[in-house]
């Protein structure tokens, strides 16, 4: 079942915005690790800090997710209207 707000929290959520941004460390890795293989002959340093890149935002997401946001909740403290 969906949030009641789900258009807004897919806008503004910071937990969204983060797992975005690991979600396009993931699919860019293998594509900076081949570039970086032409380029450097031990790229195992880039490999490691795309790793370390997309876990921390995803830790980062997790994290955001249990913080209240104004902007999205308001003054419902993520409760659904009917619990007001």
């Amino acid at each position: 079942m969906l949030v009641h707000n789900w258009r807004a929290v897919m806008k503004h959520a910071w937990s969204v915005r983060l797992m975005a941004l690991a979600l396009l460390l993931i699919v860019l890795e293998p594509v900076t690790n081949v570039v970086a293989a032409t380029w450097v002959s031990r790229n195992i340093y880039i490999q490691i800090a795309m790793s370390m890149a997309s876990g921390l935002f995803a830790a980062a997401a997790i994290v955001a997710r249990i913080f209240v946001q104004q902007k999205i909740s308001g003054e419902l403290n993520g409760k659904p209207p009917a619990e007001r």
